[in-house]
């Protein structure tokens, strides 16, 4: 599930956004159709490890946000890994509750090769995010804050969670709009085969 909040032009209503439980709706998403046996080859993405997966890499558009320290850095500072960037906010539910298995995925694969960026969109800032990280036990991810929310519109986040899977340049693989288990064996699976597939320069 995930939680879709209207947008007014380019941002979120920031009041509404404090009343988050109020303005929230949960859709559930219906999954594309499955391939008939015999069929000829698809040119639509395919579906695995619950991320659409592209035909083909797509740009990304190198949005900006500040660290745990309140250092800037964009997108382009992890070129090099292959990283899977997740859009949150501590509002979101759904956002919660996977939280710990993106911890955990970061724990198992996080090193020079990948990286879990779990970039929050909450307007209360630094402060919001520590407390939340300090409250559910969260160890291996750094802290990410948009705090302006440009990733939004920037990515076509029109919704929360939002996870992108990017290769080694920066550009786009796969997405997946919805909550996941980001630690199961079938996403490990794909990303070990992502970093395997185009090594480190």
């Amino acid at each position: 599930m995930n939680c879709i909040t209207t947008l007014a032009g380019k941002y979120f209503d920031r009041s509404g956004c404090r009343r988050a439980c109020g303005l929230l709706l949960c859709l559930v998403l219906i999954p594309p159709a499955l391939p008939v046996m015999g069929a000829e080859p698809s040119s639509e993405p395919r579906t695995r490890a619950e991320l659409l997966i592209w035909l083909e890499p797509k740009p990304v558009e190198s949005v900006r946000f500040v660290d745990g320290d309140g250092k800037p850095y964009t997108l382009d500072d992890f070129k090099g890994k292959v990283v899977l960037l997740n859009l949150w906010a501590t509002w979101c539910a759904p956002c919660r509750q996977e939280m710990p298995t993106l911890d955990r995925l970061q724990a198992k694969l996080g090193g020079d090769d990948f990286e879990v960026v779990a970039l929050s969109l909450d307007q209360g800032g630094l402060q919001v995010v520590r407390d939340f990280y300090r409250e559910i036990g969260i160890q291996h991810l750094q802290i990410y804050v948009d705090e302006q929310m440009q990733a939004i519109q920037s990515l076509g986040a029109f919704g929360l969670p939002v996870t992108l899977l990017l290769d080694r340049e920066g550009q786009e693989i796969g997405r997946k709009a919805g909550a996941a288990e980001w630690d199961s064996p079938d996403v490990i699976e794909l990303v070990q085969e992502v970093m395997a597939s185009t090594p480190r320069k």
